[in-house]
């Protein structure tokens, strides 16, 4: 299998993108460290996966969550070979109606953790090299209106990826960004909050529709924490059926 016996970490891994990327991957062959706050979520996906996957609870904005989901890693599996920063939360609104507390959110669960992660897996990672996906998203390259706070932290996580891709290259540890367009409950809430938005969004997509997080994403993220990547790194995949361009 693509992913047999590898160790990955995934963050915001019970559900959403997350959970179909920690479902793809145990079927690809890894053993998966799916971190969430949705307890309810996390033994689902935990009872469904059964001994490849082990669910920690854990809020990731916080670096003991990072050393947690690293030292689980090393416990049960002995190892790590993959961390995927999937996790993040945030608040639209105009960028002169966001206050304070919607920067912090956006940050701390975007950016920090992202951070936080990547330090805490990388003394792991660097025994036999690895590779880490993070994500960025569509709304901060084209400038999605409501969207400063997530935009600017997910900026902050593509050019944070692309210099530790270069300060990581000689320990073989890969790292990569994903740019998706998928069909969350997120993104139903707000095609319901702002269906204006939300039709603007579709109708720039040449494949029609807005990706399966499942059949769409995930297969996306588990070929970069594949050996079938090993010669890439410092990119960012847009998988958004062609809606967003990036040079």
């Amino acid at each position: 299998m693509q992913l047999e016996d590898k160790v990955i970490i995934v963050t915001g891994g019970a559900s959403g993108i997350g959970g179909a990327i920690s479902k793809v991957l145990v079927r690809r062959g890894a053993k998966v460290i799916a971190v969430d706050v949705d307890e309810k979520a996390g033994a689902d996906l935990q009872n469904e996966a059964g001994g490849s996957l082990t669910f920690l609870k854990g809020d990731v904005s916080q670096q003991e969550t990072a050393d947690a989901a690293v030292d689980a890693a090393q416990r049960k599996f002995g190892k790590l070979d993959g961390l995927v920063n999937n996790a993040h939360a945030s608040r639209q609104a105009s960028f002169t109606d966001l206050d304070q507390s919607a920067w912090d959110l956006s940050f701390n669960t975007g950016f920090i953790a992202t951070r936080q992660f990547m330090l805490a897996a990388y003394p792991l990672l660097r025994v036999n090299g690895g590779s880490v996906v993070n994500f960025g998203s569509g709304s901060a390259i084209v400038g999605q209106p409501t969207q400063a706070a997530y935009a600017s932290a997910k900026e902050a996580i593509r050019g944070l990826s692309r210099v530790v891709a270069n300060e990581w290259a000689p320990d073989n540890i890969r790292v990569n960004i994903v740019s998706p367009m998928a069909l969350t409950q997120g993104v139903k809430a707000w095609s319901e909050a702002a269906p204006e938005l939300y039709q603007q969004s579709l109708s720039k997509v040449p494949l029609g529709r807005f990706g399966d997080p499942e059949a769409d994403v995930a297969p996306v993220v588990a070929f970069l924490l594949s050996e079938d990547a090993r010669y890439v790194t410092g990119q960012t995949l847009m998988a958004d059926g062609g809606a967003n361009k990036v040079y």
